[in-house]
């Protein structure tokens, strides 16, 4: 049997390896280092291999992995979409858009996880700027910042409050068979027995609304942060704006007017068909009636065929609107059900092409190819006909809805020089958005009931029942498909979360959170308040330097252990590791919705640094004030 004393020290070098890997090796995949400090502890016996994998069953894992899900769902149905077009339709202004967002996003992200939602509201976003000519450099990183404050307000709002409670409920479950095992040993006395029971109830679990005592006025005082101070620290990265309008090939595009179309009875410039980025509205085919040059006031029939001329990534964005299909082929796809089955892809007719010489009406791509033309171009041309009349030349781009295994299967094609998929390009469920905005809502009910001590029972109060549950009837009622689900989990943050959980283990079965602590005691003293900056700033600088799941899983027990050892409530220092955790804003990889605007947003780390250090700031005084008052 190796010895304690070197248990406690391979679970510290395991940590320290994990972050001293996290610094030096940028490009190093995160959950497989943690992966391998979990088995290193796992070998040498600091832990067994149950107590190791304990966190890929723990509830709070299978929480997130349902809320991935339910959030594929809302995007699979077109209800983010709508969402989008309510919160930034009408908006002509950077700091209008700004103030719509605000609310908005804290709002969302306190009962939806923050990584989903900024997968969400992002590409919303992006086509706003794209549509005023506007950086998205001047509102993404807001997005970020927003979510991560909202998700401070409740314990469902991100990973790492879900992360944060699963600890607490294993580590009050631990202790409290530790305490039962010394005291029917009599190694201790009753009156201490009593003590540590207290102490133990004390750092259980969070309620479902105790954590946004603090943060949400730490979110009141970020928003206004990041209403009137942000926008003069933040970057205008003009040249985003140029990539946004670049030149790409322009298509020739003719969308017909379902009855069922919501665009019916607007006018054109209400329907938001008059600024499109890239792609301009060219005529209207009313009944053999042609109305060209288009007015802002020409208002929308059903039956009307829309004719543009405009790049590919705006076409996409058309194809989402419900009742709004392409007509250049009467074969096209219009049932939701059969379309989430078939993507945009785009082709170049070789000179071998048995098409050469048809037009696209007389071309069948559908008995020849199973596809259906949506649009084409011809380079130097500007083609101005009906689509269905218009004669295919070789090098023609077409833009088709195919099957999934098109590109596979016509690849080495001769009838094409080229085939590629059209990034970006997702059809919507749009006859399940109700469905699906109901799920969630019931959701969201089932989360905030499951909360309340006592009014469910603990099968049903579970989150991990209540998101698992929702997600499957994602499912089932055919909002998304099984391929989808799968795609959504994101297998990376997941095995990064659960090995975490184990090392977080080891740190504390070992006994080297509980030497940390003394140590932390004897450098700092038994000063609360001064032990309370310590752990939330120590929290702080670590989760804008690794990941803030596996801020949580090791700094969380440290921080009982301090409390303990220095006789003070844990109830604070709970909190402030949970805030701690969850806010990080001065770096790119602390938090990964900062990561995921980096790129779409042009940002640099010195961009996060310039705007993101002044808030931290600033939370950081606003939640310890709250905090020390708690003590």
């Amino acid at each position: 049997m190796l010895p304690e004393e070197f248990h406690r020290w391979m679970a510290i070098a395991a940590t320290l390896f994990v972050f001293l890997g996290l610094q030096f090796r940028r490009g190093a995949p995160t959950d497989l280092l943690f992966m391998l400090a979990l088995i290193g502890v796992t070998v040498v016996g600091v832990i067994t291999p149950e107590d190791a994998f304990r966190g890929f069953a723990n509830p709070a894992l299978l929480t997130i992995a349902g809320l991935l899900v339910v959030a594929a769902g809302l995007r699979s149905s077109g209800v983010l979409d709508w969402v989008g077009n309510k919160l930034l339709g009408s908006v002509e202004t950077e700091r209008a858009a700004l103030l719509r967002l605000v609310p908005a996003l804290i709002a969302s992200s306190a009962f939806m996880l923050n990584t989903a939602l900024v997968a969400m509201a992002a590409p919303v976003v992006v086509d706003w700027c794209r549509r005023k000519r506007i950086s998205p450099s001047r509102l993404l990183l807001p997005v970020s910042y927003l979510t991560i404050l909202g998700g401070v307000c409740t314990m469902i709002g991100t990973s790492t409050t879900l992360i944060a409670n699963g600890i607490l409920k294993t580590e009050q479950e631990r202790r409290v068979v530790e305490l039962d095992e010394k005291l029917g040993k009599k190694e201790i006395s009753d009156e201490l027995a009593a003590e540590k029971r207290e102490f133990i109830a004390r750092s259980g679990p969070m309620g479902l609304f105790e954590l946004g005592e603090v943060g949400f006025p730490c979110a009141i005082v970020g928003a206004m942060f990041m209403i009137f101070v942000a926008p003069r620290l933040l970057p205008n990265r003009t040249d985003m704006i140029e990539q946004l309008g670049e030149q790409r090939r322009e298509y020739l595009v003719e969308l017909q007017v379902l009855p069922t179309c919501p665009l019916i009875g607007q006018d054109v410039e209400s329907a938001g068909l008059r600024h499109l980025p890239g792609l301009f509205l060219i005529e209207i085919d009313r009944e053999g009636d042609t109305l060209t040059p288009v007015s802002p006031q020409d208002v929308i029939h059903a039956g009307d065929r829309l004719i543009f001329t405009g790049v590919v990534s705006t076409i996409v964005d058309l194809e989402k609107i419900p009742g709004l299909v392409p007509a250049a082929d009467i074969t096209y796809e219009i049932h939701p059900e059969t379309r989430t089955r078939r993507r945009l892809t785009e082709v170049v007719l070789s000179r071998t092409s048995p098409l050469i010489g048809q037009t696209v009406r007389e071309a069948n791509f559908r008995r020849i190819y199973n596809a259906a033309v949506v649009a084409i171009h011809r380079n130097g041309v500007r083609l101005t006909n009906k689509i269905g009349s218009i004669g295919l030349e070789p090098g023609d781009t077409l833009l088709l809805q195919t099957r999934d295994d098109f590109v596979s299967a016509y690849r080495n094609s001769r009838d094409f020089y080229l085939v590629s998929s059209v990034e970006g390009d997702s059809s919507r469920r749009h006859d399940k958005a109700k469905v699906a905005g109901s799920l969630v809502l019931g959701l969201i009910v089932w989360l905030i009931l499951g909360a309340i001590p006592g009014l469910l029972p603990a099968n049903l109060a579970s989150p991990a029942v209540a998101s698992l549950g929702v997600a499957v009837l994602m499912i089932l009622t055919g909002c998304l498909r099984v391929s989808e689900a799968r795609n959504a989990l994101d297998m990376r943050v997941l095995v990064t979360i659960a090995a975490a959980l184990g090392l977080g283990l080891a740190l504390e079965s070992s006994g080297a959170a509980r030497m940390i602590a003394t140590g932390t005691i004897t450098a700092v003293g038994d000063n609360p308040y001064l032990l309370l900056a310590v752990v939330y700033l120590a929290a702080i600088i670590m989760t804008e330097l690794i990941s803030n799941n596996a801020v949580a899983a090791m700094l969380l027990p440290l921080s009982i252990a301090v409390a303990e050892v220095g006789g003070i409530d844990p109830r604070p220092f709970i909190l402030a590791i949970t805030l701690a955790a969850s806010l990080s804003f001065a770096t790119p990889i602390g938090y990964q919705t900062n990561l995921m605007v980096m790129g779409p947003g042009g940002y640099k780390p010195i961009d996060y640094l310039r705007c993101g250090g002044p808030l931290a700031i600033l939370i950081a005084v606003t939640a310890l004030t709250l905090l020390m008052r708690r003590l």
